[in-house]
């Protein structure tokens, strides 16, 4: 976990960092600078240094689509910016794939939160749990953000969640019927 206080108070132990199961391959974001981009926020070592964020561009959206290695159950979300361009709505999609701002509003999200300035200065978000139960990504769509301006700026995204225990089918040996 993080040196942050007030997320480490409030996760339960057993839920970790997410950091190490996100396929960084994948890992997509639509409206982002290409000069303050993912990676800023999202990173190890870049989200921990304030002089960089994530930004949008265009507009105030953003549509992060995070693939995992494996398969995870998600607890929740810290997401930190800004008190005024930080995001405000933010809905949550699990193993929702090749999203777009055309077709995002034709599902319903798995949990949607309106962040509040604690939850921008660390608070974690808890998740509807039952929800987040066996994901293999996520996508978070920042509709809004606190004061209505034309950029969002993220500083630092955590997933806290654990792995799910599954069966590696590649490595079973089928049985020869003698």
């Amino acid at each position: 976990m993080s040196g942050d206080s007030t997320a480490s108070s409030t996760i339960p132990k057993g839920q970790v960092d997410l950091l190490d199961f996100i396929d960084w391959s994948s890992v997509e974001c639509l409206n982002q600078s290409s000069t303050h981009s993912f990676p800023n926020a999202l990173k190890q070592g870049y989200r921990e240094d304030d002089g960089l964020h994530l930004e949008s561009d265009a507009d105030e959206q953003f549509l992060l689509y995070i693939p995992f290695t494996q398969v995870i159950k998600l607890y929740a979300i810290v997401i930190v910016g800004p008190e005024d361009e930080g995001p405000k709505t933010v809905k949550l999609f699990s193993n929702k794939e090749h999203m777009g701002f055309s077709n995002v509003n034709d599902y319903p999200p798995s949990d949607a939160a309106d962040l509040s300035v604690e939850n921008l200065k660390g608070k974690p978000v808890l998740l509807k749990y039952v929800k987040f139960q066996n994901v293999r990504s996520l996508t978070i769509f920042v509709e809004d953000n606190q004061t209505g301006s034309e950029l969002t700026k993220i500083q630092k995204i955590l997933l806290y969640g654990s792995t799910v225990e599954t069966t590696d089918m590649k490595g079973l040996k089928k049985i020869e019927d003698h």
